[in-house]
């Protein structure tokens, strides 16, 4: 009688076959947004027999498993479930980016989240030309993301690359180095033998050959430099069509390698570079450019780039706002003058004075910008938030709670500011951002700014609310600014 052989499951054979060679590995979202995701179809569940159950028993452990990589982006995820699917509510911030998330299956950093900026890069490009570079993106120390999408360009990581090499070449240390020269006066060690038998011959009496240490800087570590600065500019010099940002972006380049030009480039191998990693007593900056050094190397993105593994990083919006409203408030200062004070440089700050300390909350308020003349201050809150085309979309009455609730506490916020002033004349003003078309439209409208006005005792104040588009023309930007502080001027001096 034949016998029956049974075949037999592996005992470790994924029960979600669906999950493998899966396309779609990232969950997507802009800047202050909600996006609501199928987690079966993003777990390649649709197969599956009980796919309700299976992808909300993912999703809760796909949140679970990701809350820290999630917080750095500002991320919330929610499961939801409306009837028919198993929803991922994601809920973002201010911050754009990416990282890896880990999977329910495997543990591994096999999924990722993206946040893009709900401007689009074409804009912060030339945007972050005009801030002098002083926001770009940073990267985590989190697992590479396995892949993602193909809009984040590249100059991008260069930004970050060439800013991490200028902290790098700033605190570069001197050495000594064992040296071999041929001087008019002798040095260290004369090599006598060589000079016998190949200088005297030839009469050149005055060409002593010497070996001695001598202070120099770490030459191997500029040429790893050197050839790390001419690869970006190699991968920059393709990107010119993306704008004369980008052409800025290249003379920064061009200004570093000037600084290392006297040095051969130098490919470390990876011995030389674990040892720099180890020396002692170097800070963040030193790791940071070596960092870059190994990147470029590497040939390593930034999550968003390309199919390749890619390197996490995060960008906080509200601050890169906050530094472009510091660039445009620079511009009006130049053109009606007064005293510019910016928060970021602690310059505004207001100490709380707690009684007792220890129960104290908020230790000092700090307005984001202050700009004060002899009579009269103009104080400035820049908000990343959504709030200003939301509102002109609509009535007040018929904007979200939520949105109302917000932008009472951003009332609230630089009202308070506003006691800080000690001039008779104050203005208020709260900047939101908004895209160029909406700009052009109120702005060929005259409803670029809304005014009220409020008599404190002896004090006069004056409460703005405007928008900034996200587009690298200071100049015009900063001129219907410039316009209401002269006709302010003017109303006060009658």
């Amino acid at each position: 009688m034949a016998t029956r052989t049974l075949r037999r499951r592996p005992r470790h054979a994924p029960v979600l076959a669906g999950l493998h060679g899966r396309d779609e590995i990232c969950l997507e979202a802009s800047d202050h947004s909600t996006v609501r995701k199928s987690a079966i179809q993003f777990f390649q569940l649709q197969n599956s027999s009980n796919p309700a159950a299976q992808a909300a028993r993912l999703s809760e452990q796909l949140i679970i498993q990701n809350r820290i990589p999630l917080s750095l982006l500002e991320v919330q995820i929610d499961r939801d479930y409306d009837g028919r699917d198993v929803v991922l509510a994601i809920q973002t911030g201010s911050s754009v980016g990416a990282v890896p998330l880990l999977s329910p299956t495997s543990a591994r950093p096999d999924y990722g989240m993206v946040v893009q900026p709900r401007f689009p890069w074409a804009g912060i490009g030339p945007m972050l030309a005009e801030m002098g570079w002083r926001i770009v993106p940073s990267p985590l120390r989190l697992p590479l993301l396995k892949r993602s999408e193909r809009r984040v360009p590249r100059w991008v990581i260069s930004s970050m690359v060439l800013a991490r090499l200028q902290a790098l070449l700033a605190r570069l240390e001197r050495r000594f180095e064992v040296v071999e020269e041929t001087r008019a006066a002798p040095r260290g060690y004369v090599q006598w033998g060589q000079y016998a038998t190949r200088q005297l011959p030839h009469a050149r009496w005055l060409e002593v050959p010497c070996t001695f240490p001598d202070l120099r800087d770490d030459r191997q570590l500029k040429g790893a430099i050197r050839l790390t600065l001419e690869q970006q500019l190699r991968s920059l010099e393709t990107q010119r069509e993306q704008g004369a940002f980008v052409h800025r972006l290249i003379l920064f380049g061009e200004h570093l390698l000037s600084q290392v030009r006297g040095v051969p480039p130098f490919l470390p191998p990876g011995p030389l570079m674990r040892s720099w990693r180890h020396r002692p007593l170097d800070g963040p900056a030193w790791l940071d450019g070596l960092q870059a050094i190994e990147w470029t190397m590497e040939e390593r993105g930034l999550a968003g780039l390309s199919d390749l593994e890619g390197i996490p990083w995060t960008m906080p919006m509200d601050q890169f706002f906050e530094a472009w409203v510091e660039t445009i408030l620079r511009n009006v200062a130049r053109h009606v003058g007064g005293r510019l004070k910016v928060g970021r440089n602690r310059e505004t700050t207001a100490p709380l004075v707690w009684e007792p300390p220890y129960l104290g909350s908020q230790k000092s308020l700090v307005p984001d910008l202050w700009l004060e003349w002899e009579d009269r201050t103009l104080i400035v809150d820049a908000k990343y938030k959504r709030h200003w085309e939301e509102l002109q979309q609509g009535a007040w009455s018929s904007a979200t709670e939520m949105v109302r609730q917000e932008h009472r506490q951003d009332l609230l916020q630089v009202l308070a500011y506003a006691n800080l002033a000690r001039t008779r004349n104050i203005t208020a003003c709260l900047v939101y951002p908004c895209s160029q078309a909406t700009w052009e439209s109120l702005n060929g409208r005259g409803r670029l700014f809304h005014r009220a006005d409020l008599q404190v005792h002896e004090k006069v104040l004056g409460v703005w609310l405007t928008a900034i588009p996200m587009m690298a023309a200071v100049d015009r930007t900063s001129a219907p600014l410039v316009g209401q502080l002269r006709t302010l001027h003017q109303q006060h001096s009658a």
